[in-house]
């Protein structure tokens, strides 16, 4: 499906960013769950924009231009934000992510394009749409995430297994995306959850507790719980309800 994206970056602070990146000769996109919303028409403040750079030196840039005081640096995460008519925009350098099996916490280095959007969650998470004025608007979306929006499918950019057990979060998020849009988790990706299900002890109460929060207050938590059941991932953290 071709079509002119350019129409949903309507905000000012998009072509804010686009004549800041213009002029720094820097290229930026933003990307994931904002983009996501946009185009499934679901309200969403949290603007995610990658940068093939510094995320710290655009940020400071762009809030420059935009007369915003007051913005947050997180040096050790190469990362900025700031709020700007109510919407939270977030600033990162683009990157590159390995794991060591005990830890859900990534080595990072900088990266490509292509290496952020290949560490997304999901493929619907790794669309973007570029604030380049050469380019502004052009759906960059190596995964066919747009046709999975469109046929309302969960799927990983990777292989699934991959995916998961570098992040075992990533299949509690599987089913509560699974639960809040209506969508079907593929097959394989279903099958590599309940493979990689004892993951989970990787990961923190309160990340657990967080995500199963969210599946409750989705349309029809019953349809996340019995998928958490059918996996295999209930059994990891609340086997009394098992029972």
């Amino acid at each position: 499906m071709e079509e002119d994206f350019s129409k949903y970056l309507d905000k000012p602070i998009f072509r804010t960013v686009s004549e800041v990146c213009n002029q720094n000769g820097v290229s930026a996109f933003v990307i994931g769950g904002y983009v996501r919303d946009l185009i499934l028409n679901r309200p969403s403040k949290d603007i995610d924009i990658v940068v093939l750079g510094s995320g710290l030196d655009l940020a400071e840039k762009v809030a420059e231009r935009l007369e915003i005081e007051k913005v947050q640096y997180f040096k050790n995460f190469g990362t900025a934000m700031f709020v700007h008519e109510g919407d939270d925009i977030e600033f990162v350098g683009a990157r590159k992510e390995s794991y060591n099996r005990d830890s859900r916490k990534p080595i990072v280095e900088n990266g490509s394009l292509e290496d952020d959007q290949n560490r997304r969650d999901f493929t619907i998470n790794a669309l973007a749409l570029s604030l380049n004025k050469s380019s502004f608007g052009l759906l960059v979306d190596p995964f066919d995430g747009l046709e999975d929006l469109e046929t309302k499918i969960i799927r990983t950019p990777l292989q699934p297994d991959k995916t998961y057990s570098d992040d075992p979060l990533r299949m509690l998020r599987a089913i509560r995306f699974s639960s809040q849009l209506g969508f079907r988790i593929e097959a394989e990706s279903l099958a590599a959850i309940e493979r990689n299900a004892d993951r989970l002890e990787i990961i923190s109460a309160e990340r657990i507790i967080d995500e199963v929060n969210k599946i409750v207050l989705s349309p029809k938590p019953s349809v996340g719980f019995k998928k958490l059941f059918d996996t295999k991932l209930l059994h990891q953290f609340f086997p009394e309800m098992v029972a």
